[in-house]
């Protein structure tokens, strides 16, 4: 579907703005809004009946009351015409048993012989209340008895645009713009706006609100709209703008105050500060408070409240009872679930499953399960999501495969996310999506995986991937809910990559110091590095911050834990005894609590305190006591999945004792089925191995994993398995089976080479290296090729590959120094230079900021922020960034000439002129520095000045640093100074006679003569270069004109796009050659190639050229979508880009919509800073067309201006704006 977007002159009736506003807050259900409005228009047209009849309806649905006044006012307004028939269906919607049958004929007799207006509002009313089918048939009538009506239209394009149904709401569109072909009609143009939104075409609804609201500033439900629409297209910035300009036009907008509080929840995570005006607002900000206690005590009461207002309401009860779980009263939480059954209201599911929700929790696993096979059955009646999740819950409860719960948890979040399809983001998406409900997801994920990080090589638990794409997806749209972006810090931790949750759990940090969880998961990981001084200093600042975490048996762990690293094994053990007499220790899988903050401790960790105890106690030769702990082990977790883990322990005390046949018999009793079936099976090796000296029996282990759990992680370690016992050739066999089920993984490209090299197969060692460096896996092969490379003597390979392994080590290095210097500026600049060098623009990134934290006017480190946002193609950013150095330094020209490149792409380039006023008034010889005549040379070119930008390039052209670039550069204005599309047919014959003089066609030969004598001072260094002046000589000679000099320019541009593949440069060149020769066809040809290429910075002017001049072929041949769709390209990369608007404005010309073709002239007259005569032609001439004639009469002035004698324009458009004014 192609939008096309409204240009309207308004010339609304003075009643159709009253009923539109009332008829909106109406369709919003804003009851309140619509009395208040039908009121001051009833005052003003004295008591029309239409206003009388919609301020009784506001009434009557605000209360939802039938009152006597309310009955008189509404058959007062029955006996005006226009709403006799609303009125009359208004009493049957509200019937009274005793007349019902009376209005019902009279409704029947009234529909007959009702005029238009009367079917008019009847068919408003209904629609109004839902009714879209029979609002239809009452509109549809009426628009038949009028003769094609535009009121009726529109109201049949409202009806079906919000009928859900797609067979209507496709021909929606149609009769809008029906509705809008003799004027701007506001609730129309509302309506298609509302129909854009629902074909979830966002920016072009966004330009017709735009429309609405330079039309008509007064009304408001458009901002509001806009508001929405803006938060649609995820533009919260321009969002928050909006919302400000509606509370300075109505500071009780509750629409702009829902917009505030989310905000701040959702992008900020202010939870506390935010103002929740909104009921809505409060429930929502529930479930994305990240249970934040506070919140949850003022979104009671204020549920409470509700409640006790509209008693027996089973939605309210249901809620009660959700919030009553969070606050650990699952029996009040229980009673409030009863609520809707107690009342006869046995169709609340919701009801039905927080009590399944509350059974779970008391471990009353008979009852819940009873009642989740009912619901089963009628799944489809629920929120199936919910259920599936319920049912992982069971299944973890009851002690079923990690498999099975896995595969629930995996349907439940693929249920979820499958409802927020096409929503876009907003309240409802919100909503819809329930971050606390993912979160309970997250956690039952991590509830399945091991709690430590995977030894290097070694996958990650599955389950881990999941949760990082749930997070992900979470963290994006709700930022601020630093709940959710901790638990990414811990599955990234659990996964192994520990810089990236470190670099998470510090933003986590930043956002909140007090966050206890997040300082003892950056304790861990310090602990895990082996950094116990920065393992110590993360506990004493979460004990400075949160002094309740004492209470917290994770926090006593961990000290321990460091304790014992550093051999003082009386510490350790004193602490961990304090840990093991703190609530939840003692109960298996529960949570710790604290008298004002509940922190949880997975059972994982209640093992690991026991199990740490035990062997801190057993180095301290205290083995009695010892011994008492691992059987305190054994009883505490009997029957839990955390008794296998028990069971290991006790086999390493057993082995500490010598009684190898014990610790055997203790690991035997492991099955397949249970969890640390793995773990159980490698000891079990390794005691035969390292114990027993009985290498087949070590084999035969791995061996019978396999058998039992085939994977590819089972096949790696039978292959290690293989390789320590001195079986290399077992060992590729092994692997290879790992790869087959695991192709990408680098790790296992490592294992195979070092076998193979064991086994003397180099060739095939080396093949192994380089096919999975070239898939970029893991950056650690290179080191392995590298050596490999050496040995081989292949020193050219070894060369080529070591100049990056080169940069990898010295990254090590600088990391290294880093720990011990923490502050060294130089040392941090450094490692994020060779970051940006190896490509890891993300990693640079993380670099720099912390460089600018301390120091927020680093030179270096700003620069390289505004580099990596121009590789990710973020201009607003990169802009910033080079301000900001400028701010500082306004006569770094380097900096600054970057800047007017990056203005020119993003539309602003007249803000440039501040940065070069900048400059030039900081030093009185500013104006004689090279540096800023090549600035400003730059600006006067891109602003269409051609003759003075080549003033100030010429200034430059001698200088060392800027003179190449310059003469570049003037070279280009010399061979093509109006910026035309060389090689196009379209504009060719355009400009008419000045096109073709004789004194024009004389001055573009002295230009290019001038152009061949600075050839000779281009002075390249670099292969590219070269090829670059080789193009720009033929340019030269095609410029020429003359048939044989083309012929032998493109000879040239093949030859260069032969040797160097996809240069863009070249197939341009080719392609504008023959367009010269008349040969388009082969032109196309060549400017296909380059349409489907990846746009790049370096290449950008030339993919520009190429797209504008395959759009003049498309444009040419009358192929008008294809062109627009390359001229969007071109504007999206170079919103400054004149010639792409001109054409576009073409092309609406050309389809007579002289509005469109205006506006898009507009914009290349804008960005051509008003000096070409042509556009500012066209431009006047689609003024005068779409009756703008003040406009075209001011734009004629400025062309005359400018070029006195230009021709035609005075006659044909300035004499007819001012002869149309006239009359």
């Amino acid at each position: 579907m192609v939008y096309k977007p409204l240009l309207l002159t308004p010339r609304c009736p003075p009643y159709a703005f009253p009923q539109a506003l009332i008829k909106y807050y109406c369709y919003e259900k804003y009851f309140n809004h619509a009395v208040n409005a039908a009121a001051a228009a009833q005052k003003k047209y004295s008591n029309d009946a239409v206003y009388t009849f919609f301020h009784a309806y506001g009434n009557l649905t605000q209360d939802n009351i039938f009152t006597p006044s309310i009955y008189f006012s509404m058959d007062s307004c029955g006996n005006g015409l226009p709403t006799s028939a609303s009125s009359l269906m208004c009493l049957f919607v509200f019937p009274d048993r005793e007349v019902i049958q009376e209005l019902d004929a009279k409704v029947k007799e009234d529909r007959k012989s009702a005029p238009p207006k009367s079917l008019y509002y009847a068919g408003t009313f209904l629609w109004l209340l839902g009714r879209n089918d029979k609002a239809r048939e009452y509109t549809e009538r009426m628009i038949k008895l009028s003769n094609g009506s535009k009121e009726g239209l529109i109201l049949k394009a409202w009806i079906d645009v919000t009928s859900g149904k797609d067979v209507y709401a496709r021909k929606a569109g149609k009769y809008f713009d029906e509705g809008l072909k003799e004027r701007a009609d506001v609730f129309a143009m509302m309506g298609k706006a509302q129909y854009c939104e629902y074909h979830q075409i966002y920016s072009g609804a966004l330009e017709i609100i735009n429309q609405v609201i330079v039309s008509f500033p007064v009304f408001l439900p458009a901002l509001t709209k806009k508001m929405k629409l803006l938060l649609s297209l995820q533009d919260w910035d321009q969002t928050i703008d909006v919302a400000h300009r509606l509370l300075q036009k109505d500071k009780n907008n509750l629409e702009a105050l829902r917009m505030l509080a989310l905000h701040s929840l959702c992008r900020d995570g202010n939870i506390i500060e935010v103002e929740l005006t909104h009921f809505h607002t409060f429930i929502l900000s529930f479930h994305i408070c990240g249970r934040n206690e506070k919140v949850i005590e003022q979104t009671f009461r204020m549920v409470e409240r509700a409640f006790s207002l509209a008693q027996g309401d089973s939605d309210l009860a249901t809620e009660l009872g959700y919030q009553m779980v969070l606050q650990g009263r699952i029996k009040e939480a229980m009673k409030w679930y009863k609520t809707p059954f107690t009342n006869r209201d046995h169709s609340s599911v919701s009801a039905l499953t927080g009590m399944i929700h509350c059974q779970l929790i008391e471990g009353n696993l008979e009852d819940a399960e009873q009642q989740l096979e009912f619901l089963t059955e009628f799944q489809q009646s629920i929120g199936k999501s919910e259920l599936l999740y319920l049912r992982a819950v069971l299944a973890m409860k009851r002690h079923r495969s990690q498999e099975e719960v896995t595969n629930l948890l995996n349907d439940a979040v693929d249920a979820h996310f499958s409802s927020l399809h096409g929503l876009p983001l907003g309240v409802e998406y919100l909503e819809k999506l329930n971050p606390d409900f993912l979160l309970e997801i997250v956690k039952e994920y991590l509830a399945l995986c091991p709690a430590k990080p995977p030894a290097p090589g070694q996958p990650a638990a599955p389950q881990l991937q999941h949760c990082a794409t749930v997070l992900d997806k979470v963290v994006k749209i709700v930022p601020g809910l630093l709940q959710a972006v901790f638990l990414l810090a811990k599955v990234k931790y659990q996964s192994g990559d520990i810089d990236a949750a470190q670099s998470t759990l510090q933003h986590c940090l930043d956002q909140c110091p007090s966050h206890a969880d997040a300082h003892l998961l950056m304790a861990q990981i310090h602990l895990l590095q082996g950094n116990v001084r920065l393992c110590s200093q993360s506990l004493e600042l979460c004990l400075s911050h949160n002094f309740e975490i004492r209470d917290h048996p994770l926090y006593h762990l961990i000290k321990a834990q460091t304790k014992k690293k550093t051999g003082e094994l009386t510490e350790a053990i004193q602490t961990l005894q304090i840990a093991m007499n703190l609530p939840g220790v003692r109960r298996a899988g529960s949570s710790s609590k604290s008298k004002n903050k509940k922190s949880e401790l997975s059972s994982a960790d209640c093992v690991s305190v026991f199990l740490e105890l035990a062997e801190a106690l057993w180095l301290n030769e205290e083995q009695h006591e010892a011994a008492k702990v691992m059987q305190d082990a054994i009883n505490e977790f009997s029957g839990t999945p955390e008794e296998l883990r028990v069971t290991i322990a006790n086999a390493d005390l057993a082995l500490l004792r010598g009684d190898t046949e014990l610790a055997l018999s203790m690991l035997r009793n492991i099955t397949p089925e249970q969890p640390y079936y793995i773990q159980a099976k490698e000891k079990m090796a390794d005691i035969y191995l390292n114990h027993r000296k009985e290498k087949r029996l070590y084999a035969s282990c791995y061996r019978e994993m396999i058998e039992k759990l085939p994977s590819s992680h089972t096949y790696v370690l039978l292959g290690d398995a293989y390789m320590k016992i001195q079986e290399p050739q077992k060992a590729i066999e092994a692997y290879e089976q790992a790869l087959k089920k695991n192709p990408k993984d680098g790790a296992l490209a490592s294992k195979i080479g070092k076998a193979l090299v064991k086994t003397h197969h180099y060739i095939k060692a080396i093949n192994y290296y380089e096919e999975a460096l070239k898939t970029e896996q893991q950056n650690f092969l290179r080191y392995d090729l590298a050596e490999l490379l050496m040995k081989m003597k292949q020193y050219e390979r070894y060369v080529t590959l070591f100049y990056i392994q080169g940069y990898e080590r010295a990254v090590k290095f600088y990391k290294e120094a880093l720990v011990y210097c923490e502050t060294d500026r130089k040392v941090m600049l450094e490692l994020a230079c060779l970051y940006l060098t190896l490509g890891e623009t993300d990693a640079c990134q993380e670099q720099c900021n912390v460089i600018l934290k301390n120091d927020q006017f680093n030179e270096d480190a700003t620069l390289m922020l505004a580099d990596i946002m121009l590789r990710k193609e973020n201009k607003e950013k990169a802009v910033f960034h080079f301000q900001q150095l400028l701010e500082r330094t306004p006569d770094n020209y380097h900096i600054l000439s970057r800047l007017i490149e990056l203005m020119r792409r993003a539309g602003k380039l007249e803000d440039a002129s501040r940065f070069l006023d900048m400059a030039e008034k900081h030093s009185s010889r500013s104006r004689f520095d090279p540096g800023f005549n090549y600035c400003r040379g730059l600006h006067l070119w891109y602003t269409g000045q051609p003759n003075d930008a080549l003033r100030h390039f010429n200034k430059a052209r001698k200088d060392n640093d800027w003179g190449q670039n310059a003469v570049y550069n003037m070279i280009e204005i010399y061979l093509n100074p109006d910026n035309d599309t060389v090689g196009g047919e379209l504009f060719e014959t355009l400009d008419g006679e000045i096109g073709n003089s004789t004194e024009k066609q004389e001055s573009e030969q002295l230009a290019v003569r001038t152009a061949e004598k600075l050839l000779k001072e281009l002075k390249p260094q670099t292969q590219s270069g070269h090829v670059q002046l080789r193009i720009l000589e033929n340019y030269c000679l095609m410029a020429t004109k003359q048939k044989a000099n083309i012929e032998k320019a493109l000879s040239v541009f093949t030859d260069i796009a032969n040797n160097e593949k996809d240069h863009v440069p070249a197939l341009l060149a080719m392609a504008t050659a023959y367009m010269m020769l008349k040969q388009t066809p082969r032109a196309r040809n060549q400017l296909k190639r380059v349409a489907k290429m990846s746009w790049s910075i370096a290449d950008a002017d030339e993919f520009e050229k190429s797209w504008l001049l395959l759009a003049d072929i498309y444009i040419h041949s009358g192929k008008y979508e294809m062109a627009l769709e390359l001229l969007n390209k071109c504007i999206s990369h170079n919103k400054s880009c004149s010639k792409a608007y001109e054409y576009r404005g073409y092309i609406m010309e050309k389809e007579q919509s002289f509005r469109d073709a205006a506006l898009n002239y507009e914009m290349a007259w804008k960005h051509g800073n008003q000096t070409n005569p042509t556009i500012g032609y066209k431009l006047a001439f689609n003024y005068l067309k779409a009756k703008r004639y003040v406009d075209a009469i001011d734009v004629c002035h400025k062309v005359l201006a400018a070029h006195p004698n230009y021709p035609r324009i005075r006659k044909d458009i300035l004499d007819k704006a001012r002869a149309s004014l006239r009359s």
